[in-house]
Formats: C-alpha cells, structure tokens, sequence
C-alpha cells in the first residue's frame, strides 16, 4: 500500500539533508533501515501509538532551539560512581573529555570508525533488533535512526566489566540535532551497567540495541537532563536469551517533550526484563513512555513500573503492552502505571494492553491517577513536619517502587538525591 502523499513529502522533506556511506557491512544496515523508513513514512498525530503525542517537532527539518542549561555550579550525575566516562558534546564523540576506552572484560569501538569494515560483530545486530521491533508497531524514528545515525559505541561484553560505563550527553548548541545510535552485545554469562545522562542536544535521537546471551545480565540506568526546552525521542530494542537479566531504570526531569520507548523481546527459557521509570513534570512538560514486552518462550517474567509527578498542566503517557505468544507458558508479567497530580490542571493519559495466547500464565496491570494522599499529609502535618517537606517526603514514597528496579544502591542513592533536589527547586 503506497504512502499518503502527505506522508512521502514529510519524510522527503526531513531526510533531504541527511546522507550516509553506503560502503562496508554499515552501509548495507543503513540503506535496509532507509527502505523501512520509506515504507512507513514518519509518524503523524493520527498513528494509533502516537495520538497521545504530537510528533511534529520531532520530525521537523529543523528542530526548534533550546536554551542551553547552567549545570555549573552542580555536580554532574554518577559523578560519585567509579566508571568509565564516554561523552558525545551535540552527539559528537569528545575525545578529550572521556576516558580511555580500554575495560577489562570489555571491547568498545565507535559506531564511525568501525563501520566501513566488510566483517564486524556488530553488522549481526546494527538494525536487526530494530528491524524486528518494527512488527506488530512500527516505530519509523527508530527506522530514521538506524539509516543516519551520525556515530554512537559498539560495545561487546565478554565478562564481567570491571566497571560501568557512563555515556554523558552534552547539549552546547541552542540549535542541535543529534542522532546516535548503540549497540551492546553481552556474551554467554558477561555482565555489564550501563549508566547515561545529560540531555544529548537541543533535539536529540538515540537508539541502543542490546543482544543478551544465555545467562548474561545487563544494568541500564538513565538520567535525562534538565535542559527545559530540549526535546527527545529514545528507542532501546532488546532480545534476551535463556536465563538472562536485563533491567533498565530512567529518571526524566524537565524537558518539553519527551518520548522514550522500549521494545523487549524475552526469547529464551527463564528470561527476566525489567523496564521502570520515574519522570517529575512542571508546566510545559510532556512525558511519553511506551513499552512493547513479546513473551515467547516459557517461565519468563517481565516488569513495567512506572511513576510520574505532575503539576501545572504538565502532560504525561504510559502506553504499556504485554504480548504473551503460544507456548510461552508459566510467564509471569506484571505492569504498573500511576500518576500523581499536584494540581488540578495536569493530565495523565494511559493505555495499558495485556494479549495472551497461552493459558498457563500469571499477568496482571493496572494504572492510576490521583493527587495527594490528604490523610498521609495530615499525619506528617500533624507531627511538625512542615507542608512542604510533607509534601516532598509523600512524592519520593510514591516514586519508590519505580527506584527500587535500580540493584545498585550507590546509583540509587544518586537518583533518589536528584529527585530531592528537583522538588526542592520546585516548591512554589
């Protein structure tokens, strides 16, 4: 079925300035991301998965500006962690400010000097994830992504890596547009935490794949910026085999527009997917979070957990799925999605989706909205704390759950302080 008119002058539009080379095994991932990206066209208001969002300053030719935010005078997250810092200034890779790239247990190249080789581990999973994410939804920015990401690492764990590696997205340039693009391999057994932050560019396009191996256990914590006016569309696509871990955590305070999806696939026996997040809204705030978890093989178990603190007409969006496939017995699949409005004039908007076709299974969701537990505030009131603090205190416990999906209670801690530190600054 050919595409709307409408539809194939948008996308000529947008991909008029953008190019890639076409040699080497990334050349060829990158013209069959572009065929999938003219198939479908970019997303519009009216696309089911997209009518809670409004994709048109995502898929701008030219993003709108964003004011560059003051960090100076803070410390930069995971500051305090031991790891190995990688930083993209604008989406382009800053020698100077990262560490070495040398990890034992580790090998790390970057996305631009590799892929002009005719054999690379990567060319097995550079798109292929994606490609796959692609069915029963199709995610063109994803598409958009794959064909023209300007560079990004490539990362292929063997053992346990010694430390985590820290990805540190600086925004420079009120007018930046940055697409990058990752992959991490974990071998059979290998473990690896993978920590970003920073809000990457005034616009800002980042996809990871991840291949989990039989037995392998891979750590994701992500904090996105404060930048107010930046804007952001994520896509993590993961495959995990028998017995493997994958858990990912994101915290998103601030931003116009911010739209993160994950799309998990646990295809061996005994897989465990978390995927959680916490997100903290005031005014001209929109906050998307959209989860695809596939069941497709037996004794699995999946979590969604997200939170989301809204006040002065901030919007947020949880669409959730499980999709539980034939023989994927005795899954186990659990998805949580609640808002806490402190006002009136916030909005919080839901589409939670269970789809089974196995009979031996245990899922549940479910989705709330409301605002200040007025009993648990008076009891703190009631005890000298004052209204604000009170205030505060009942939005972390909320947030709790979300938090506890992060194992490690250093990068924890790190989380929890910033989400105390955001509340303090909003009070009035």
């Amino acid at each position: 079925m050919a595409l709307p008119q409408a539809k194939q002058d948008a996308l000529a539009a947008r991909i008029a300035g953008l190019s890639f080379r076409r040699e080497g095994w990334l050349g060829a991932a990158r013209a069959e991301a572009l065929a999938r990206l003219t198939a479908m066209g970019l997303p519009a208001k009216r696309d089911e998965y997209w009518r809670y969002t409004d994709p048109s300053s995502l898929t701008a030719v030219e993003p709108p500006k964003a004011a560059v935010f003051d960090a100076s005078d803070e410390t930069a997250v995971f500051d305090g962690i031991d790891r190995l810092r990688v930083v993209f200034v604008d989406g382009v890779f800053d020698a100077a400010a990262s560490d070495d790239l040398a990890l034992a247990g580790v090998e790390i190249e970057r996305l631009s000097q590799a892929g002009g080789a005719d054999i690379h581990w990567a060319r097995d999973v550079y798109g292929v994830l994606e490609a796959r994410g692609q069915v029963p939804v199709e995610r063109p920015l994803a598409a958009l992504n794959s064909a023209f990401a300007t560079d990004g690492l490539l990362i292929r764990v063997t053992g346990k890596a010694a430390r985590p590696i820290a990805l540190h997205y600086v925004h420079n340039s009120d007018s930046s547009d940055a697409i990058l693009h990752h992959l991490v391999k974990l071998e059979a057994g290998a473990e690896l935490t993978l920590l970003e932050s920073g809000p990457g560019a005034a616009r800002f396009s980042g996809v990871m794949e991840v291949e989990v191996a039989p037995g392998a256990r891979f750590h994701h914590v992500r904090s996105q910026g404060r930048d107010h006016q930046r804007r952001a569309v994520t896509h993590i696509f993961a495959r995990l085999g028998a017995g493997a871990l994958f858990k990912s955590f994101t915290v998103t305070a601030n931003g116009v527009l911010t739209r993160n999806e994950a799309v998990l696939e646990l295809a061996g026996d005994d897989a465990v997917a978390h995927v959680a997040g916490a997100a903290l809204g005031d005014g001209d705030f929109h906050h998307d979070d959209t989860v695809f978890v596939t069941h497709a093989a037996e004794r699995c178990e999946s979590r969604q957990v997200f939170k989301k603190v809204l006040k002065n007409g901030a919007v947020g969006v949880f669409q959730g799925k499980i999709l539980v496939k034939p023989g994927a017995q005795k899954t186990d699949g659990y998805q949580i999605s609640q808002s806490l409005l402190l006002d009136e004039d916030s909005q919080f908007l839901a589409k939670p989706e269970l789809e089974i076709y196995a009979d031996d299974v245990k899922c549940s969701h479910g989705s709330t909205s409301g605002a200040i537990d007025e009993t648990a505030l008076f009891y703190l009131r009631s005890r000298g704390v004052p209204e604000r603090v009170a205030q505060s205190l009942l939005v972390l416990a909320f947030l709790a759950e979300a938090l506890g999906e992060i194992e490690d209670e250093a990068i924890a801690e790190d989380i929890r302080q910033r989400l105390e530190g955001w509340l303090a600054r909003h009070e009035h």
